[in-house]
């Protein structure tokens, strides 16, 4: 078996695995979880700060907080999108106050799944662009816009890089950003990283992975018990 079909078929076996992963959540609630703190928005508090690791690991936080937690997740991911929208708001509000900061590590094996068969890779990109211009509450605005009411739905139309670009100058990025994304820049970065973050998460799944999921340390987090936010930072 050539290796160009091994990586296709462990591909799709992890596509797979992320759709049975949320349908049995899905499965198992009514729905999904109610939007915990409504109204109060992205990062906001200009003292949070962002940045990217040599390996591609976006924080957003302040530079003293007391707890660290790393969160992977493919931006076409609908599981992804179910947890900024019900839990996105609380956990800008905690990394607000100085309690919490997230470690984000994106993985890009929905790709396929996008009409474009790159937006993954290409929305990763876009986030490193508006993450090394270093507002946090641009980056947190970005970010959640396009996990909410931005996200394309899997085989559906996705954005393009001068939408993504358009994104980030309305949540407040400078031009630079948007010649970032609409020259793909970053795009080599965002894949090399992408594959990083994969092999990341296979070494804490047991080559199980699926997105999104949440790590406080090497404990994963439920994020299906509505309180996991609070409980890691009162």
């Amino acid at each position: 078996m050539s290796s160009n079909t091994t990586y296709a078929l462990a591909a799709v076996a992890l596509v797979l695995i992320g759709a049975i992963v949320f349908a049995a959540y899905q499965w198992g609630n009514d729905g999904p979880p109610p939007v915990r703190n409504e109204g109060y928005g992205p990062v906001h508090d200009p003292a949070v700060q962002v940045s990217t690791t040599p390996d591609g690991v976006i924080r957003l936080g302040r530079p003293d907080a007391p707890k660290t937690i790393d969160i992977f997740e493919d931006p076409l991911c609908p599981a992804c999108g179910v947890l900024e929208t019900s839990y996105g708001q609380e956990l800008a509000q905690k990394v607000d106050e100085g309690k919490l900061a997230i470690n984000y590590h994106y993985v890009t094996f929905l790709d396929d799944q996008s009409k474009s068969k790159d937006y993954s890779t290409r929305a990763f990109a876009a986030n490193l662009c508006v993450a090394q211009a270093g507002s946090g509450p641009t980056y947190g605005k970005f970010h959640e816009t396009l996990f909410t009411t931005r996200q394309p739905d899997e085989g559906g139309a996705d954005l393009s890089n001068p939408a993504l670009a358009t994104i980030a100058t309305e949540s407040g990025a400078p031009e630079s950003v948007a010649s970032c994304i609409t020259g793909g820049a970053q795009l080599d970065a965002a894949r090399a990283a992408a594959a990083k973050n994969l092999a990341d998460l296979d070494t804490r799944t047991g080559n199980k992975s699926a997105t999104p999921s949440v790590y406080d340390g090497t404990t994963k987090i439920d994020w299906s018990d509505e309180n996991w936010v609070v409980t890691l930072a009162p």
